[in-house]
């Protein structure tokens, strides 16, 4: 890590007050919305090539439309791909393309307008003899109608999102005044979706919001799925440089408050949190394209399963209706990504009451860790032996995939009580979705050893690629067809 410098005392945060200092707080307070607008963290490059394309294929499809309804409608075909990307470049420049946070802010339908104005007028121009001014209009119209629309279904998922993702989880290293001042700023600014959890200190008492020491921080980076270390100990670079040290070991982006001289400073291209300004020394990458490849074949492989298991779904149903009293699709909470907990759906394929059993055959348990399985367990039906021997009693959890909940291959989602006995380490292995299938399914599914079996999902964890989800889904077809239990 390189050495860090870091504010030694809150005089870097104030203003001059002397009146020789007036012209630059009017400037500062003309800059103020742009200040604000540089404070929000830009897109990344996938995000932003995935925008533009959306709006080009949006483009594509209403104007092509008008033409195969009216040719004098309409562009000519050739003009189109030509204006598509005249509109992406002009909406560029205005900026839609570069804000973070809500998909539609305050004054994009006017950005959208002046892009769709600008590209229309300069196709207007070259095709001076072939186009008339009616048909402009119409193809103006009809453009930023269909790029609007798009804003506002995008604005009606990103939503919808909020509503069901949980915001970043932030430590901060330093409970002092600045590391207050950024807390209360957090909790302030709803678009950050940011929730701290607490503050880390070597000198202040330990209470509900200063959670421990810096030599605590590695444990409670895992046991709090912390995201993000914002680290402000003014004057204390020793312990700065250590607390930075430990959350980069532990995949954590990290951001701390810079040694800046007195100053508004507003050129300078730092981020604001609140008044107090922060850079960032780390950001944990994000295969972004990869990630959304991950999801589209999560979401495509669960659908096409779900409808061509659903006629073997409804014949595993009716035979555990018929085998024993209680519900055919029994749901228990699951401990996913980042310690979220949900509801996992599975076929019944124990008795009603197995809860309760558990804990009278636990002196029984044959595997080692925190999971309980025996062989020939007592609380599993007769039709139970069969789906689970097939693995057929999770087929319900596509389910869970389509909810995007789970993934199809992933780490096996554990129940909350076997999470509780998690050592330190083994929390890495909550950092990515729960999948139905896995690396230790078509490896060692019989092997009772938890280090075993905790082993080979960090391993997947940290060599994971879309290739390699592909080689065990396959392998997983294979082991399907060949009855060693589960």
């Amino acid at each position: 890590m390189p050495s860090l410098r870091f504010a030694p005392t809150a005089a870097a945060h104030t203003r001059p007050a002397n009146s020789t200092d007036e012209a630059t707080t009017r400037h500062a307070q003309e800059r103020t919305l742009t200040q604000q607008h540089r404070s929000q963290p830009a897109v990344d490059r996938f995000t932003l090539c995935e925008l533009m394309a959306a709006d080009s294929i949006v483009l594509v499809i209403v104007c092509g439309a008008l033409s195969q309804f009216s040719p004098a409608w309409g562009l000519p075909w050739a003009s189109l791909p030509i204006f598509a990307v005249l509109v992406t470049l002009f909406g560029f420049c205005e900026g839609i393309y570069k804000r973070a946070g809500d998909p539609s802010p305050a004054g994009i339908v006017s950005a959208l307008a002046r892009s769709t104005l600008f590209a229309i007028g300069l196709v207007f121009i070259a095709r001076w003899d072939g186009m008339r001014i009616l048909a402009a209009s119409r193809i103006f119209a009809s453009s930023l109608a269909g790029l609007a629309l798009l804003r506002r279904l995008r604005q009606i998922e990103w939503k919808r999102r909020r509503r069901e993702t949980e915001s970043r989880k932030i430590l901060i290293v330093g409970g002092g005044p600045v590391g207050r001042s950024i807390a209360r700023a957090l909790r302030n600014d709803p678009l950050r979706r940011a929730t701290v959890c607490g503050f880390v200190d070597d000198d202040q008492p330990l209470s509900p919001a200063v959670l421990g020491r810096i030599a605590d921080l590695d444990w409670l980076a895992r046991a709090e799925f912390i995201d993000e270390v914002i680290l402000a100990l003014p004057g204390q670079p020793a312990q700065t440089r250590k607390a930075a040290e430990v959350a980069f070991r532990n995949h954590l982006d990290i951001r701390a408050v810079p040694d800046l001289p007195p100053g508004p400073w507003h050129d300078s291209g730092i981020d604001r949190i609140g008044e107090v300004p922060v850079i960032t020394l780390h950001r944990e990458p994000s295969p972004s394209a990869a990630l959304f490849l991950k999801r589209l074949l999560d979401v495509a492989g669960a659908a096409l399963g779900l409808v061509l298991a659903s006629p073997l779904m409804a014949i595993v149903a009716l035979l555990i209706r018929l085998d024993s009293p209680g519900a055919v699709v029994y749901s228990a909470e699951r401990t996913g990504a980042k310690g979220r907990r949900f509801r996992c759906y599975k076929f019944r394929s124990m008795v009603t009451d197995a809860a309760h059993l558990k804990e009278q055959l636990r002196a029984r348990n044959q595997r080692q860790g925190p999971i309980f399985k025996i062989n020939g367990d007592p609380r599993i039906t007769r039709v139970g032996r069969i789906i689970r021997r097939y693995s057929l009693d999770e087929l319900p959890q596509l389910w869970n995939v389509l909810r995007g909940e789970m993934s199809l291959v992933g780490p096996r989602p554990h129940p909350v009580d076997e999470v509780d006995h998690y050592e330190l380490q083994q929390f890495r292995r909550l950092d990515v979705k729960p999948g139905i299938t896995g690396l230790w399914q078509i490896t060692a599914r019989n092997c009772p050893s938890f280090e075993l079996n905790m082993h080979l999902d960090l391993t997947y964890i940290e060599n994971w690629s879309l290739r390699l989800d592909l080689c065990i889904l396959a392998n997983t077809v294979r082991v399907l067809f060949a009855p060693e239990g589960a």
